[in-house]
């Protein structure tokens, strides 16, 4: 399905399909053939900016778990055997606290259609017929537009390397921010004597499926892996901030 066809996503995208053209033109002169790449960073800044009170109420929500969590271990353990119950103990825990257990969906689901328009600015290649200029333009020789898989299978595979330096990057960002939300949020450990079924199957896929981030920015155009891994990098830096301040 092309979103750029949908009523309201159509109009939006051109929009940022123009504010990028705008941008690469005004950097031109002074960036060169490296004016594209640095728009999709300065869009991708520019939306991160916007969407920070947002990440603000996901950290609340964060500390907000954190704080609970010693008092939500603890109605476990009394009411474990008596599921209505402990639901009863939990939901009065949360209203005498005032915290709402959706507190930190509610963030990730507002900023979704965001970031998902963002994504299809950057991995389109035509925008209600008409050709995405942005993803023409190249980074040190790659068109923006293109992918690892493609560049690799191109005679352009030469310059695939600034490709494989950006996920390099976005890894390396990757486990950095799996460790850091570990820290802050880590996993009650299992009374001793008590194995929860499936819990080393779990923790192994928590621990591979964020590197999922890094298989989709090779097989995306460049221009999109310039957009994840700005955004990744942004939201290390953020969180990092926003726990300190927040806490």
């Amino acid at each position: 399905m092309d979103l750029s066809t949908l009523p309201l996503v159509g109009p939006l995208l051109h929009g940022g399909a123009d504010l990028g053209a705008a941008l690469t033109a005004a950097l031109s002169p002074v960036a060169g053939p490296f004016a594209a790449a640095i728009a999709v960073v300065l869009l991708t800044l520019a939306v991160r900016l916007v969407l920070v009170p947002l990440s603000v109420l996901q950290v609340r929500a964060e500390r907000d778990r954190r704080r609970l969590a010693p008092q939500l271990a603890a109605l476990r353990r009394r009411y474990g055997h008596d599921t209505e119950r402990l639901q009863r103990a939990v939901q009065q825990l949360y209203t005498d606290e005032r915290v709402s257990p959706l507190a930190g969906c509610l963030p990730v689901l507002a900023q979704a259609p965001v970031l998902s328009l963002v994504s299809a600015l950057f991995t389109h290649p035509w925008i209600g017929g008409t050709t995405n200029a942005l993803l023409d333009a190249t980074l040190v020789g790659v068109p923006l537009g293109h992918s690892l898989v493609v560049t690799l299978t191109s005679p352009l595979w030469t310059h695939a390397w600034v490709v494989v330096l950006l996920l390099v990057v976005l890894a390396l960002v990757v486990e950095q921010s799996r460790r850091a939300n570990a820290h802050w949020s880590p996993v009650a450990a299992p009374e001793a004597g008590a194995e929860v079924p499936g819990a080393a199957v779990a923790a192994g896929v928590g621990r591979v499926a964020p590197f999922l981030t890094v298989v989709f920015a090779a097989i995306a155009p460049l221009a999109a892996a310039l957009y994840i891994v700005t955004s990744a990098l942004w939201t290390l830096g953020e969180r990092a901030v926003l726990r300190r301040v927040l806490r």
